[in-house]
């Protein structure tokens, strides 16, 4: 009866983790489409060096959460890794 309910959990927290990470990348594709309409030269100016540390500040949180999520992975295989 313990595996059923690990089971039941487990499933829970995949389909948690699906809804609401869909939620949010919408969110965040949503952000980046708005974003890039401040690329219009008619409305804004921008520099190189503006779009450098935007595209660097963005790249760098991706990195951060690329890293977190694989450090939290969980790894099935059952062989050892160094």
């Amino acid at each position: 009866m313990n595996i059923h309910r690990y089971m039941d959990n487990s499933q829970a927290k995949q389909e948690r983790f699906k809804r609401v990470a869909s939620r949010r990348v919408e969110n965040i594709l949503q952000g980046i489409r708005s974003l890039s309409k401040c690329s219009n030269p008619n409305n804004y100016d921008y520099e190189e060096e503006d779009l450098n540390k935007m595209f660097k500040a963005i790249k760098e949180e991706l990195k951060i959460m690329e890293t977190l999520y694989k450090k939290n992975l969980k790894n099935d295989s059952g062989s050892f890794n160094f």
